[in-house]
């Protein structure tokens, strides 16, 4: 049933931006945004905007699934269209105290969701600026669990979600990768091993017992759906996950020289802390 009292704006139609547009386009009224038209040339049904003006007057909330090298663009063209409106942001890095400063009568939410949204199977993390409401949270949850499972956080504990939920298929993807296994095919002992050593990793980074299985065991078990109902190879997958400079590729740096998973997710935790914009 299509949520008609809400009208959402996508800010961006890149891999995640058009997952999520795909994903929710059933349930409320989608309009976006792309600077690159040739991203938006062949929908058929979803609205286009025309410029960043149009849809930020077009719409009650705004998701913002730009790169982050694109963000600041973005914010100083929204600064004079947003008061009153919630503003979720999917970049990688940027708190949300960072966004209030730019965007300051808007109601702040940061959700970090992962490679899963290709397939409705997305880890999301979620938390709320200070200048949104309790409401404003439980409406991102109720919205992201349409691309898979959503979990409240602190904004103290992204950085570690992402270690885990975000660069951790790669963990999966190039372990693997490196060990040669078919991967329509992988041994039941394979995966448990995998969840066991992510559930390892997500305690080193902070999480409590329960929130790290539950956390690392979707976060396996949607790395082993990708590869068996995608068609691509790990080694694809792994590329799609890390970026240059990014959280993944310091991961797979220590995974690379021969450490842990519980390192690689610190080494990750940590690049990310080093990104940050607050």
């Amino acid at each position: 049933m299509l949520k008609k009292a809400q009208k959402i704006g996508i800010i961006g139609y890149g891999n995640m931006g058009s997952a999520i547009a795909e994903r929710i386009k059933k349930h409320y009224e989608v309009l976006v945004f792309e600077k690159d038209a040739a991203k938006t040339r062949d929908i058929l049904d979803i609205k286009v905007a025309n410029s960043l003006t149009e849809l930020a007057a077009s719409v009650d909330t705004l998701i913002i699934a730009v790169k982050p090298q694109d963000f600041d663009e973005v914010l100083t063209e929204l600064t004079n269209s947003v008061p009153g409106k919630l503003v979720i942001s999917i970049a990688a890095g940027i708190t949300t105290s960072y966004i209030e400063k730019k965007l300051k009568e808007a109601r702040v939410v940061r959700v970090m969701p992962n490679i899963g949204a290709k397939i409705g199977e997305a880890e999301t993390s979620v938390c709320k600026g200070k200048s949104a409401g309790s409401g404003d949270l439980d409406f991102a949850l109720d919205l992201f669990a349409h691309i898979g499972k959503t979990w409240s956080m602190d904004e103290g504990m992204i950085d570690a979600a992402t270690a885990i939920s975000g660069s951790g298929p790669a963990y999966i993807f190039y372990e693997i990768e490196r060990s040669g296994i078919d991967p329509r095919n992988i041994p039941e002992e394979v995966q448990e091993n995998n969840m066991r050593r992510l559930v390892k990793a997500a305690e080193r980074v902070g999480f409590d017992a329960r929130t790290a299985h539950d956390l690392a065991v979707n976060t396996s078990v949607t790395s082993t759906h990708l590869m068996q109902k995608t068609g691509l190879s790990p080694a694809e997958l792994r590329q799609q996950v890390t970026s240059k400079g990014g959280t993944t590729e310091a991961a797979l740096k220590v995974l690379e020289a021969g450490g842990s998973w519980e390192e690689a997710a610190e080494a990750a935790k940590k690049r990310a802390q080093e990104l940050s914009k607050s």
